[in-house]
């Protein structure tokens, strides 16, 4: 059976306005990324590699072309439209954590599935913690936890939704190689026993060589390219 295309872009572009003036930095991007496929965006900083990711991932507007996800016609909504898309499709791990530092492990985890109306919101937060390792974890706050486990439960989060897409903007470059090389497992793990797509930014050729497919990102253009 035929995959389905979970992500088609066409024609995408963005610019924005500074004090020198616009600055054009996704110029005419088209792509299409079908459903359980791992895709890798690679290229030097600046290229817009992570400008094309919020994107996609809606946390960001494109100033013209299209993103579909799936079938919904993500771009052109409204804020508020686009935010009940992303709480369907998508997942999205971020260098930095981003965890909320007054919520537990377990609660940053809930707060998905909560925001959803989940009644089993803590009994599937509990079942990803331990999937990812971290079920001793679960009361501490984020400044008792490591890099590595921060990232951890950052995963687990992006997964307590089921997301059917999942976004990682350079998901071990705050990591040693040994936390690193965890998280890299658990995502691929993850992509392949849910079947969820994966597209990934990341500087590392390594990592990048493990997905199906990579992508490189070289001022604001995008090509497909075997490293």
């Amino acid at each position: 059976m035929a995959r389905k295309t979970a992500i088609k872009v066409a024609n995408l572009t963005h610019t924005v306005t500074s004090n020198t003036g616009d600055l054009t930095i996704l110029k005419g991007i088209n792509m299409e990324i079908l459903e359980s496929e791992s895709v890798a965006i690679v290229g030097s900083s600046g290229s817009g590699k992570s400008t094309l990711l919020g994107l996609l991932a809606g946390l960001d507007v494109n100033t013209s072309g299209d993103i579909h996800l799936y079938d919904e016609h993500f771009s052109s909504q409204t804020e508020e439209t686009r935010a009940l898309i992303r709480g369907q499709y998508v997942g999205f791990v971020f260098q930095s954590f981003h965890l909320l530092p007054s919520l537990q492990a377990i609660e940053n985890v809930m707060l998905p599935a909560e925001l959803k109306g989940d009644k089993q919101a803590r009994q599937k937060a509990e079942v990803l913690l331990e999937k990812v390792g971290l079920s001793h974890r679960l009361t501490h706050y984020p400044n008792q936890l490591s890099g590595g486990e921060q990232q951890r439960v950052a995963i687990a989060r992006a997964f307590a939704s089921n997301p059917k897409i999942l976004f990682a903007d350079e998901p071990t470059g705050n990591l040693d190689e040994e936390n690193g090389k965890l998280i890299v497992e658990l995502l691929f793990d993850l992509n392949r026993s849910q079947g969820t797509t994966l597209v990934m930014v990341t500087h590392d050729n390594g990592l990048a060589k493990m997905c199906d497919r990579q992508l490189v990102m070289s001022s604001g253009q995008l090509t497909e390219q075997s490293l």
